[in-house]
């Protein structure tokens, strides 16, 4: 199966804007079985459009663009797609009409203009827009070899739902079943991905020759690890090897897998494992070698896990944050819920508030320094004593580009967790620029309460 995608837009080829359509359309067919084989982008020249069109069209099964089906002199992509395919533009008259519905819902005139949306290379099926005016089109293209066109309006907020409710519908009718698919993603913090690919690359290569794909993908602070496998692909036919011994409890891995028709009790059967047992294995090997530094899978984000870990105690938080701005703050809230587990912060970035604010003493600022050891232990108690939460974080650190010492260089934090039993302190060295420092910091400090909260038990 070749799948690809072409977006169009000058804006992309500009900077200007994110394409975040090849992210989130690749995304959507991998999770069913689907992989996109190549994506391009080209800007909204006529020319450049169809000279990527026509070249799919010669090996493609599956084509779909996005942009270029809106009302303005720079939307080509329908006009170019039909000129290419000698077709004529016909006027949809269900298509005009929700054109014409659209301005009127919104009390406003509907533009001359907007009637061009309405007009569809002949034979095309249109996909009705819920959120725009712009139809998404498809169409069976490359007689003989009856490859699908899909072409989608450029809105995400448009694109997507009409993505999901009717394009992925019409695949898996008119597209051949294709062998089941198996992706877990396992994210990490705190271990580099040359690190992680050292810890379990070995462990996983009998997995490998078995038919398991192995990836990492890195960001500051972070490392995922993809997990994936398809039935009857390369080395697939093989028995599984053999599991590692007293595998994590956590995991819920029963010691049967079932594997297309027949049942393993130690995956030594000689019937071909499938994708989901050779992933479900990895996965095991995975949590066995790094599980503490794992803290989510798929999408899960941190401060999402935390304030799942704090809900389910029914405990509280408290922040007080220097060089990160109130960014600990900021992605606690983003999620939704967290009103009933964060207390409240402090973003005490002068000495004179950790003194007034938080009660940080001026003989240990004087002593030791804003980032230290013992100023970033007063804040952290300092905060959790004037908020009476069960947890408190602190964070103190230079940003840079200046203000390092010897002793001290840029990138230098301190991050302290005060709890009722004790305070926990951790220096780091985070040499990034400004952004990605607050970010890193911030991850490590939500690290630091998430290794806390899973190694304590919860409050009776």
């Amino acid at each position: 199966m070749n799948i690809e995608l072409i977006n169009t837009g000058s804006e992309l080829m500009l900077g200007r804007v994110l394409n975040s359509h090849q992210q989130w359309i690749c995304r959507q067919l991998a999770d069913q079985g689907w992989v996109v084989t190549r994506q391009v982008a080209v800007d909204d020249n006529a020319e450049m459009i169809r000279e990527a069109v026509q070249e799919a069209l010669r090996r493609a099964d599956l084509i779909i663009t996005t942009g270029g089906l809106g009302p303005t002199s720079d939307d080509r992509t329908r006009d170019v797609i039909a000129a290419l395919l000698g077709l004529s533009l016909q006027r949809d008259e269900a298509a005009l009409r929700h054109i014409e519905k659209f301005f009127t819902a919104r009390g406003r005139p509907m533009p001359r203009s907007a009637e061009v949306q309405a007009l569809v290379p002949a034979g095309a099926t249109v996909l009705s827009n819920a959120f725009g005016t712009a139809p998404g089109l498809v169409m069976r293209v490359a007689p003989g070899k009856g490859s699908l066109l899909v072409m989608l309006p450029g809105p995400p907020r448009e694109l997507r739902p009409m993505f999901s409710r009717q394009v992925l519908p019409l695949l898996r009718k008119s597209l051949p079943p294709q062998p089941a698919y198996f992706c877990r993603t396992l994210r990490s913090t705190g271990i580099p991905e040359s690190r992680m690919e050292e810890a379990i690359a070995p462990a996983l290569a009998p997995l490998v020759a078995a038919g398991l794909d192995l990836g990492y993908c890195a960001r500051p602070g972070e490392v995922d690890v993809r997990l994936a496998a398809r039935d009857g692909g390369p080395g697939i036919a093989a028995p599984l090897p053999a599991a590692p011994p007293n595998p994590p409890q956590a995991l819920g891995i029963r010691d049967t897998v079932t594997q297309g028709d027949c049942t393993s009790a130690s995956h030594q059967s000689s019937c071909p494992p499938s994708a989901e047992a050779i992933v479900t294995q990895a996965e095991q090997i995975v949590r066995q070698l790094v599980g503490e530094a794992i803290y989510g899978t798929e999408d899960d984000l941190i401060e999402e896990v935390v304030v799942h870990q704090l809900t389910e105690r029914h405990q509280t938080l408290a922040c007080a944050e220097s060089c990160t701005g109130g960014l600990i703050a900021n992605r606690i809230t983003n999620v939704p819920g967290a009103s009933q587990v964060f207390w409240g912060g402090w973003v005490t970035y002068a000495n004179a508030a950790k003194e007034q604010l938080i009660g940080v003493r001026p003989e240990t600022l004087a002593q030791h320094g804003a980032v230290s050891e013992p100023v970033v232990r007063e804040m952290a108690e300092g905060a959790r004593a004037r908020s009476q939460a069960d947890y408190a974080l602190a964070v103190t650190g230079i940003a840079g580009p200046s203000g390092g010492t010897r002793d001290k260089p840029v990138g230098t934090v301190f991050i302290a967790l005060a709890t009722g039993r004790q305070t926990l302190v951790r220096q780091f060295l985070n040499t990034f620029e400004r952004d990605t420092f607050k970010h890193v910091t911030s991850q490590q400090a939500l690290e630091m309460l998430r290794q806390e909260l899973e190694a304590s038990p919860p409050r009776r």
